[in-house]
Order: structure tokens, then C-alpha cells, then sequence
């Protein structure tokens, strides 16, 4: 019998490199220290908190009742859904797409993650502007590229410019992650910004990845364009990930999407059949009748969201040492607290975001996710999803620790 080595450690290298979420992580830790019986606020979840529309669940459980719903269905997703996907992009968007080229998925984080798994071979770059969502570079690694990381701050608007592009583009470089409205930063990429981005991936011959889970969350004069729409030379070189659970506030039916050149959408459908067969029939029922149901409920939900960043603006910069950009989109403040850092908190001096974060927590209660996460160090993220009390007393807790 030959003598074979024994394989070392037991844990895949790849996984081994993968870091927890932070955004859930930190909620976890908020709702444990409420399970123990304190009274902490978060600022963390990146979810609505409404609940999903009524006539959303009405559909799911009419869909319990049938007996296809009770069945394996295809890969790619029901028919029904990717022809409201469709017709619900060009209606939103201007974009006109083939029900074909839509990938329904478990949430818009597999549409992601399997757009990465398709796209990028080992020791692709992909360009990540920062801040960023904490699953992007993690998803990168794990399909075996590097991401490359391009810096933003307040002063920039945390918009990334076409000169960071150009410079940070090399041989090796095989896509952009693009995200308007932005998670963490709150920013909406003006449209003529969009397409001048749009214009410089399609002259390189790069792909882009335009993240639009947020499009329908933005404020006063922001306005939402999706790249390819606005770029048609770009189509065949881009994917756009979209779904339900922000707009529709149905993060936990886990329904996304992806939209990809045909060729594309067949690869990831079919690497899908072998993942995870095919996402809930029930929260695909669900997500139709979001899709083509009435725009009211939409409205409200963002006219709350609205009222609630003017309020966590106001608080937040009258902070002194806090510099706070007034957020444009998606749900969320990202500040600068670059100007509170080597103040001493409790006797400790807090060097960092991380320590400063660590500290309102603990002599607070209050949970809010710290830049480093994002890419973002020197900053802060603060979600407005949570109600209009909480949501008050949080600010004043935080208020009265740091002022």
C-alpha cells in the first residue's frame, strides 16, 4: 500500500482567507447583548424596517396552495419572473433586455457572487472603488482575483474619478464593480458621470458589474441611471445585479437577479443548476407581485427613508469633529470622524473608527459599523431602516457621548 502524505490542515486555503460580514456581525453582537436583556440601538442592518407590502404576501400564499410551487423549477428562474424582470427594467431603467439574459438568484449576493465565479479567472484584477460593500473583495478573492481597491473620501464626493481608473488599470485588469446609490457611502453618481464611466470601461475593453439593488431609494435631486441604459456601447460588456429586497422590503425572501449578455446568463444559469437548483417558488410568486404591483407603497417607504437622512444629517453634523455628507441614496449616513479620534472616551484614548465604534457600544449601546469594513478607515456607517424612535434615541445617545 503506497504511503501517501497526509493532506495539510483541513480548512480550504480560500475560505480560510474569507472574512465575516462585518454589517451582520455587528447586528448579531446588537441583538445578543438584547437577547441578555440591554437596551441597544443598531444603526447596523442594511434592511428596511417595514414590513413586506401585504398583497406581496398575499401572493406567496396563494403560491403555497399550488402544486407546481411544491416542485423543482428552472435554473434560470420562472418564466413569469424574468419576463416581469425584464419588462420591469426597461420600464425603471430605459433598458431594454431579452427575458433570457435574466438569472433569477437567492438575493442579490449569489447574483454577484456568481457573476465573479463566471467572469474573473485567478489573477484578474477587478477595480473597487472605496468604500465599498463588505462582500465585494471577499467575493473577488474567492473567485480568485484581486480586487483593487480605489480610494474616496468626503472631499471627493466618494465618487471615484477617470483619472483613479485609468491610473489603477493594468494588463491584468478584467472588470469594474460600479455601485449608484451607493452602500456605504449613501452617494448617487450624477448621470452624466455615469456615462462618462460608462464610456471609458467600453473604450478599454473591460467588463463592468453595476450593482442597482438600491435604484428607486433616492432623495431631493439625485436622479438614478443604469450605465448600460445610458451606454449602450457597453451592454455587451456589462452585468447589472438588481433585486426586491431593498426596494420592496423583502430582504429575507432572498430574490435577485442579474441581467448579462445571453452567453453570459446561459454560463451562470448553468453553474447555478449545479448550486443551488432554483431559488423558492413561493418568494418567486412573491417577487411578481412586487414587480407588478402598485408603485404607492414604493413611495412611502422612501418619503419615511427621506424624512429620517434629513434628521440623522442635521444630528450628525452639528457634531463638532464630524464631517457628514448629506446622503443622496440608499439608507445610509457615512461620516468622516476623523475629527474625534484621539479624544479619550471612559479613560481610553480612541485611536482608530474601529476603537471609536467599539466604544459607543460599550458606553452607548449603540451599534454602528466602523469604516474600516468598508475600506473606508477614518469613517463610520450609520443606517436610517430602523423606526423614527429608535432612530432618535440612538442619535441622542450618540450625541451625548461625543459632544
Amino acid at each position: 500500500m503506497a504511503d501517501h502524505p497526509a493532506p495539510s490542515g483541513t480548512i480550504a486555503q480560500r475560505v480560510l482567507h474569507v472574512a465575516e460580514s462585518a454589517t451582520l456581525a455587528i447586528d448579531a453582537k446588537a441583538k445578543a447583548l438584547r437577547a441578555a436583556g440591554e437596551d441597544v440601538i443598531s444603526f447596523g442592518a442594511g434592511e428596511p424596517d417595514f414590513p413586506t407590502p401585504p398583497h406581496i404576501v398575499e401572493a406567496a400564499h396563494a403560491a403555497c396552495a399550488e402544486p407546481w410551487a411544491h416542485h423543482y423549477s428552472p435554473s434560470a428562474g420562472l418564466s413569469a419572473l424574468r419576463e416581469a424582470i425584464a419588462l420591469k427594467t426597461e420600464r425603471d431603467s430605459g433598458l431594454g433586455v431579452n427575458p433570457d439574459q435574466v438569472l433569477v438568484t437567492n438575493g442579490g449576493k449569489q447574483a454577484l457572487y456568481n457573476t465573479f465565479q463566471a467572469l474573473i479567472d485567478p489573477g484578474d484584477e477587478v477595480l473597487l472603488p472605496a468604500p465599498y460593500w463588505v462582500s465585494y473583495p471577499d467575493q473577488i478573492r474567492l473567485a480568485g482575483g484581486v480586487p483593487v481597491e480605489l480610494p474616496t473620501t468626503v472631499a471627493s464626493g466618494f465618487r471615484v474619478s477617470i483619472e483613479q481608473l485609468d491610473a489603477a488599470r493594468t494588463a491584468r485588469t478584467k472588470a469594474l464593480v460600479f455601485v449608484s446609490p451607493s452602500n456605504p457611502t449613501g452617494v448617487v453618481y450624477p448621470p452624466a458621470e455615469v456615462e462618462a464611466i460608462g464610456r471609458w470601461a467600453a473604450d478599454t475593453g473591460i467588463w463592468v458589474i453595476t450593482d442597482e439593488i438600491y435604484e428607486h431609494l433616492v432623495y431631493g435631486d439625485a436622479r438614478h441611471v443604469s450605465m448600460p441604459a445610458v451606454t449602450p456601447q457597453l451592454r455587451e460588456r456589462c452585468v447589472v445585479i438588481n433585486g426586491v429586497a431593498k426596494t420592496y422590503a423583502m430582504t429575507g425572501w432572498r430574490v435577485g437577479w442579474s441581467i448579462a449578455p445571453k452567453e453570459l446568463a446561459v454560463a451562470m444559469s448553468r453553474m447555478q443548476s449545479h448550486l443551488c437548483s432554483n431559488v423558492c417558488n413561493v418568494a418567486q410568486a412573491a417577487a411578481i407581485a412586487a414587480l407588478e404591483g402598485p408603485p404607492d407603497v414604493v413611495v412611502e417607504m422612501r418619503e419615511t427613508y427621506d424624512r429620517r437622512r434629513r434628521l440623522m444629517y442635521e444630528r450628525l453634523v452639528a457634531i463638532e469633529g464630524v464631517d457628514c455628507p448629506l446622503p443622496e441614496g440608499a439608507f445610509y449616513a457615512f461620516p468622516s470622524v476623523e475629527g474625534l479620534l484621539g479624544r479619550e472616551l471612559d479613560g481610553v484614548a480612541v485611536t482608530t473608527s474601529l476603537e471609536l465604534c467599539a466604544a459607543l457600544l460599550t458606553k452607548a449601546r449603540v451599534a454602528i459599523v466602523p469604516g474600516e469594513s468598508f475600506g473606508g478607515p477614518g469613517c463610520a456607517r450609520l443606517s436610517y431602516a430602523l423606526s423614527d424612535n429608535d432612530l432618535a434615541r440612538g442619535l441622542d445617545r450618540i450625541v451625548d457621548v461625543l459632544s
